[in-house]
């Protein structure tokens, strides 16, 4: 009696671990989960969305770079040309040591402002007043040679940064549609073998997320080193102007007669 209660025990033991072997033995679906597997066996549309966001991540740091250079040597040698610039007595004695302040657009716009004053002062229209202190007129063609040198240096701090501000606004939506992509390919793979399983929607949904990450990498320095950039650019701008009306402000009152 005791050994047919057994017989089913040692049945349903035999029986699991005869499954369990055989299922060890069976060929296992592989799924690669690493980033480079990933991106070789991705599709060829979201190989393209990835390589144009990596392109654009890179030219975006490499504007980034140039242009933190740039803001930076225009602030040293603004602060040189200001503190020179105060310090002189005579304009034409600045003006003929500007080669060492080639870099400051300070200076670039002091060299057009002193350019049309000698015009002005060598026009025979002119009433040449006394030897130290000639009375000029045209102030309207000095403020505009000015405003001119000011947005021509403006234009100059500000090239390059419609890049950074494209790709931070553009940058989500592209890494989007390879993500959609992605996801499209998961179905049809799903829609093909009829199976759900992880081996079939591991490789689209990996290259999907992957091109998320990639979007979102090149979008979010791009606005941030904008904004930084505009910001500068901004606080230039500022100084550029308060140079403008400090430099009318005293050819006037030494050089330009009153109407």
């Amino acid at each position: 009696m005791r050994k047919n209660i057994l017989n089913p025990f040692v049945f349903l033991i035999s029986t699991l671990i005869t499954t369990v072997a055989w299922s060890a033995q069976a060929p296992q679906p592989q799924v690669n989960t690493s980033t480079l597997d990933a991106l070789l066996n991705a599709s060829l549309i979201v190989q393209i969305t990835l390589l144009i966001l990596i392109l654009l991540s890179v030219v975006c740091w490499t504007i980034g770079v140039a242009k933190w250079r740039q803001f930076r040597m225009i602030r040293q040698n603004n602060e040189v040309f200001l503190a020179k610039f105060w310090k002189v007595s005579s304009f034409d004695s600045l003006f003929e040591d500007l080669d060492q302040y080639k870099n400051s657009p300070l200076a670039r716009v002091y060299k057009a402002a002193y350019i049309e004053m000698k015009k002005l002062a060598e026009s025979p229209m002119q009433n040449k007043g006394t030897e130290n202190k000639p009375h000029l007129t045209g102030i309207d063609n000095l403020e505009r040679v000015l405003r001119k040198a000011n947005d021509n240096e403006i234009a100059m701090m500000e090239s390059k940064l419609t890049v950074l501000a494209t790709t931070g606004s553009t940058g989500p939506f592209v890494g989007l549609f390879g993500t959609v992509w992605g996801i499209m390919g998961s179905f049809h793979k799903i829609g093909a073998s009829g199976s759900a399983s992880l081996a079939v929607v591991a490789p689209g949904i990996s290259e999907a997320l992957f091109a998320t990450a990639i979007g979102l990498a090149a979008a979010i320095p791009a606005v941030v080193m904008y904004n930084h950039f505009i910001t500068q650019m901004r606080k230039e701008e500022t100084e550029l102007n308060n140079f403008s009306a400090d430099f009318l402000n005293i050819v006037k009152r030494n050089f330009f007669q009153e109407n």
